[in-house]
């Protein structure tokens, strides 16, 4: 006796527009995730470059005010209201910078010689355009009087500026450069502005100098 279950005929495969259709949405759909992971590493990228500025500028910063603080320390058990000055020096290149100068009795890590941070380094700040924060400095232990080093201390300071206090008027101004008294003695600041760029990034610190009117450091 003859079976009589109906017979069922194999599927058949894809068709041609199936397959094509398949292929078209997974281009899509890995097009879309590049476009994803593209964008995602650009913002992290650009994330990343924020966050090592930053992290930068207050490194500086720091360090900056760290030696201030160090520079106004009293000698001797004397505090100095002489800690800070103007003056203009001779660079290694044969140019001219006028500059806040002070002495770091205990020397600086920047400040190496031999090997070792130098002792009794007498400090001049500049910017050295395209270059950055420079800091020219001689040890008075050197024999050569004439012997200017010149320590980079950041090439994303792109400009320092001056805030003056005047007591009489009670008011505060900025300069962006040193002034001289009416006498033409050179005027120390109160204040450093500190401006650090890096391509379309832009910060600004204020360091106060570590001195109250009658020499005593602020700390």
């Amino acid at each position: 006796m003859k079976s009589t279950q109906p017979v069922v005929a194999p599927r058949a495969g894809f068709t041609l527009i199936e397959l094509l259709v398949a292929i078209a949405m997974m281009a899509t759909l890995l097009a879309a995730l590049l476009s994803f992971v593209f964008s995602m590493t650009e913002i992290w990228g650009q994330g990343s470059e924020k966050r090592l500025f930053e992290q930068h500028v207050a490194a500086v910063t720091l360090h900056l005010e760290s030696m201030l603080r160090r520079a106004a320390l009293p000698v001797a058990g004397n505090a100095s209201a002489e800690a800070f000055s103007v003056h203009e020096i001779r660079t290694p290149s044969n140019g001219t910078v006028t500059g806040l100068n002070f002495t770091l009795s205990g020397g600086d890590r920047l400040l190496q010689w031999g090997g070792t941070p130098a002792p009794m380094t007498t400090c001049t700040l500049g910017v050295d355009a395209g270059n950055g924060l420079i800091i020219y400095w001689r040890s008075q232990l050197e024999e050569d009087e004439d012997a200017i080093h010149e320590t980079l201390v950041s090439p994303l300071i792109t400009q320092l500026s001056y805030n003056y206090y005047d007591a009489d008027t009670r008011r505060w101004s900025s300069d962006t450069r040193l002034r001289r008294t009416s006498g033409n003695l050179w005027l120390v600041p109160e204040q450093i502005v500190v401006q650090f760029t890096h391509d379309q990034q832009t910060a600004v610190r204020v360091l106060t100098l570590p001195l109250a009117p009658i020499g005593v450091p602020l700390f």
